[in-house]
């Protein structure tokens, strides 16, 4: 049942600027790093631990975790709760044999072999999509940002519509799929976003009355029955009165996941600045960013990005720069992304495997078992 009313009501009630993280991760064998159905043991020993027990949750596959920094009540509040439960995460997983993988996607597993959570949710989104589902071995970080008002969330929502692509690239960290090079740099956003319904760049919808009235259109004529079964990679979460940006992968390490948020915290910001001094955003077709989009997908940083206010190109490396500097905020995302580094090693003459499993040792060494108190 989705409750309109009171999912403006979350809005009118939000304060600007909170802060909310949720990143996924693979559960992998240690050795061989197959993947692991190992979510339901982990989240029930995470019971035990009162901060996991709040933090970990389920995302479609047996054989990935998430987990939630809560409510933070500005930037660093979130980070510092995400940064704790990370190290939790790491240590229990740790004493159950496991480690944990943060890539786009599995680059090794055969999909064919996964499972799907067993509950009534995701059984329901498993009958509905079918193979869509099952092929979805990937992973993501989503980022919620309070915006207080519906009107204002929704025109933030399309102001962000532009840089979807953008952070994308910046972030893309998925170059290999069935153990092959997909001669992409994000094959996630191709298995996921080009791939679930109600996915990727949505139209401006101008107002949280255009935005209900769409809502209502799906549940009417049974297209959804929770509001969650839209896939944006933008959207008003009606439960938390936020915009939650979902477009970006997963990244390998804690410090480029600090700082993606960080950078996309400042996006969301400099929307909604934008917004409230009554700048509206320009009106651009959904092709136009959709170019940009497969840029992303296809060269990650490596290429060029369409100026879209200008009509021109300019080299995808200067992204960082550009967006951090209408963001207001300086992000040290390195020198290179998650697909530059990974297609490099493949360059220098690394296997999948050995690729891979640098990633799993960046993403365990973001913190060690001694550090949980």
């Amino acid at each position: 049942m989705i409750d309109l009313a009171a999912g403006l009501e979350a809005f009118e009630t939000a304060v600007d600027g909170t802060v909310g993280i949720e990143e996924e991760f693979a559960l992998l064998d240690p050795e061989t790093l197959d993947l692991v159905p190992a979510f339901v043991e982990l989240r029930d020993a995470a019971q035990a631990d009162p901060v996991l027990a709040a933090s970990v949750a389920g995302e479609l596959i047996s054989s990935e975790i998430e987990i939630r920094s809560g409510k933070g009540e500005d930037l660093a509040d979130a980070l510092a709760r995400q940064a704790d439960c990370r190290r939790r995460l790491v240590a229990l997983a740790g004493t159950h044999g496991l480690r944990l993988g943060a890539t786009g996607n599995h680059p090794l597993s055969d999909y064919r072999e996964q499972a799907l959570i067993d509950t009534e949710h995701y059984r329901r989104v498993g009958e509905g999509l079918q193979y869509v589902a099952r092929r979805n071995n990937t992973f993501s970080v989503h980022v919620h940002v309070g915006v207080r008002g519906g009107d204002r969330a929704i025109a933030v929502c399309d102001r962000l519509r532009p840089v979807l692509p953008v952070l994308l690239a910046i972030s893309a960290n998925s170059p290999f799929v069935d153990q092959r090079d997909s001669g992409l740099h994000t094959a996630r956003t191709q298995i996921f976003t080009k791939s679930f319904p109600r996915c990727g760049i949505p139209d401006a919808f101008g107002s949280w009355a255009a935005w209900a009235e769409y809502v209502e259109l799906l549940v009417r004529t049974g297209s959804i029955v929770e509001f969650t079964q839209l896939w944006w990679s933008v959207r008003p979460h009606h439960d938390f009165g936020t915009v939650e940006v979902r477009i970006c992968d997963a990244q390998s390490s804690a410090a480029e996941s600090d700082a993606l948020v960080t950078l996309i915290h400042g996006c969301v910001l400099a929307a909604l600045r934008e917004v409230d001094e009554g700048r509206p955003p320009a009106d651009l077709p959904t092709r136009l960013i959709e170019e940009n989009m497969w840029r992303a997908i296809r060269y990650g940083l490596d290429g060029q990005l369409l100026d879209l206010a200008g009509g021109s190109e300019y080299p995808a490396g200067e992204a960082i720069e550009r967006l951090s500097a209408w963001a207001g905020v300086s992000p040290d995302l390195g020198g290179l992304n998650g697909a530059q580094r990974q297609r490099r090693r493949i360059d220098a003459g690394a296997s999948p495997y050995e690729v891979f499993l640098e990633t799993v040792k960046e993403t365990n060494a973001m913190q060690t078992p001694q550090e949980v108190r």
